[in-house]
């Protein structure tokens, strides 16, 4: 059953942080922000927040520092948001699947470029 319960917070984390970076962080240095996974610990006390970023290297190291100034907050409006006994800790990780898969995808047209 924790496993469940574990998905359904990290669900609800995530739409909420989706909202929030979207209408309440008004950083200049914060890109085209996706919050793409939440995984949460066992014990609901603190939470890997997977993000991407449209835009090149630089605006993705200002996004993430954005993001670890606006922690704080961010973690206060889940609190207020979301009624458990802790607040997770949350910490910002760059989902780099993104950047992967279009790698993937111009080597599969080099390819065929070539035939």
């Amino acid at each position: 059953m924790q496993g469940k319960r574990k998905d359904r917070v990290g669900h609800l984390i995530q739409m909420e942080l989706g909202q929030l970076v979207l209408t309440r962080i008004k950083d200049p240095r914060l890109g085209f922000v996706t919050i793409t996974y939440v995984d949460m610990s066992a014990d609901l006390k603190s939470a890997c927040v997977y993000y991407s970023v449209m835009g090149d290297e630089q605006k993705k190291k200002e996004s993430k520092i954005a993001l670890e100034k606006a922690t704080g907050f961010l973690q206060a409006r889940i609190a207020e948001a979301i009624k458990l006994r802790y607040t997770p800790r949350l910490i910002f990780r760059y989902d780099d699947s993104f950047d992967q898969g279009m790698e993937i995808d111009r080597m599969i047209r080099h390819l065929e470029d070539e035939k």
